[in-house]
């Protein structure tokens, strides 16, 4: 089949999944790399679930694994941070997203080496989707007005705090992050979706949807994944715009590799996460396999580095996941005190931002993104949310901080505007 014809399927496949209560559409969107295991997966309807506030949520995530031996999809908020850690989430949760979800599919779809397959379900599934038509039932789209929660010079002022406590040692680097918001929000989710990754098509892209509430994702960004018995994690730190001048727009991809404070926000990162792997490593066998790669995405180039290890024999596969949890990438370092200065500075509740969403097969391998560039809705609420940050070290400006933050809220932005 050809790639037109999987565009195609993929669509459809979707909005026949779309039906469901819950479904979960994972798309690399035509990047391939080494650790992919599939170019698609489609799970769709439940035939056992785990919903979960932090508390013993990992817990109850492995009890459902080792019950079921199964295909399993799900989502880990970034609050879980408050289970692993003696940390707390003070600010208000207006989404609603559980802690935790995760779930057994009726149906699985996945495309891999460009064939369709259907590994849980019959054939006729196929068919259904191939007929499958949307409802009848129009959503009475509404204007989104987006506001931010912190203005400008908020902004600016939250980080100048933010490095004064790097200049005191308290930290190195942090992840700062800022919201935007809209409220009495109707939208169409998977048309959303659709326009999303039509302008921001991404390698951990993906749809979630668990009953009224939806991620509509169009991630860049690996947390962490298991092949076998290696471990694979792969942070962003480093962005640079692109540029619609072919000489230029490569210009801005050498300036990016040799920026040397984008490439100490990355190198800082990398130790964090092999400090990371190391809790679940054979000794000595955490290794960088790529600092400072340059990759390419419609809005920006990103500086991406790629560090594994051989798991531990015999190491529960959820112990992997919550030994790494939550990213480095959007944390900082040292972690935990991170950590605390985000609740401190940050006036959102991060939620199902900067957690993860993705798979975990019956043998025990996973995939998992990072939720960023991700539009986040509640249909009941009609509340619409996404978010937006970067790295603060010492040698941050913060102006530059905030350009770079409405860079990657671009796609977000441009794709709400272009549903009124």
């Amino acid at each position: 089949m050809i790639a037109a014809e999987h565009h195609t399927f993929k669509q459809k496949a979707l909005l026949w999944a779309s039906q469901f209560e819950v479904c979960c559409c994972l798309d690399s969107n035509g990047y391939t790399d080494p650790y992919s295991g599939f170019e698609f997966l489609l799970a769709a309807g439940v035939n056992h679930q785990l919903s979960a506030l932090s508390g013993i949520a990992f817990q109850e995530l492995k009890a459902l694994y080792d019950t079921h031996q199964n295909w399993l999809f799900g989502m880990l908020s970034y609050d879980l941070k408050n289970e692993i850690e003696e940390l707390s989430s003070g600010h208000s949760n207006h989404l609603e997203f559980p802690d935790l979800f995760f779930f057994v599919p009726q149906y699985l779809i996945v495309i891999k080496k460009g064939k369709i397959e259907v590994l849980i379900g019959d054939q006729e599934i196929l068919t259904s989707i191939e007929s499958h038509s949307a409802n009848s039932k129009e959503i009475v789209k509404t204007r989104i007005n987006i506001t931010p929660r912190l203005d400008k010079a908020t902004y600016i002022s939250k980080v100048e705090e933010l490095r004064e406590h790097i200049s005191k040692g308290h930290i190195y680097e942090v992840n700062f992050c800022q919201e935007f918001f809209a409220e009495n929000a109707a939208i169409n989710p998977f048309e959303m979706y659709q326009n999303l990754v039509q302008l921001s098509p991404t390698p951990f892209g993906g749809f979630f949807k668990i009953k009224d509430k939806y991620i509509l994702s169009a991630s860049p960004e690996r947390f962490l994944c298991k092949r076998a018995d290696r471990l694979i994690s792969q942070p962003i730190k480093g962005t640079s715009k692109r540029s619609a001048d072919a000489a230029e727009d490569e210009n801005r991809k050498t300036a990016l590799r040799n920026n040397t404070k984008e490439q100490a926000e990355n190198v800082m990162i990398v130790d964090l996460v092999r400090n990371d792997l190391t809790k679940s490593a054979v000794p000595g066998t955490v290794k960088v396999d790529e600092l400072f790669g340059i990759y390419t995405f419609p809005q920006v180039h990103q500086m991406i580095s790629t560090i594994s290890c051989q798991i531990k024999p015999n190491l529960h596969p959820i112990d992997a996941i919550r030994n790494t949890f939550p990213m480095g990438s959007m944390t900082g370092a040292p972690k935990i005190r991170a950590m605390e200065l985000i609740e401190q500075t940050e006036v959102s509740r991060r939620g199902i931002y900067s957690g993860a969403f993705g798979y975990i097969s019956p043998a025990g391998d996973f995939d998992f993104n990072v939720v960023i560039r991700s539009i986040l809705y509640n249909a009941t609420a009609k509340h619409l949310s996404f978010q937006v940050g970067g790295a603060i070290t010492y040698a941050s400006v913060p102006e530059d901080e905030y350009a770079e933050c409405m860079l990657k809220a671009s796609a977000m932005i441009k794709t709400l505007e272009s549903a009124e």
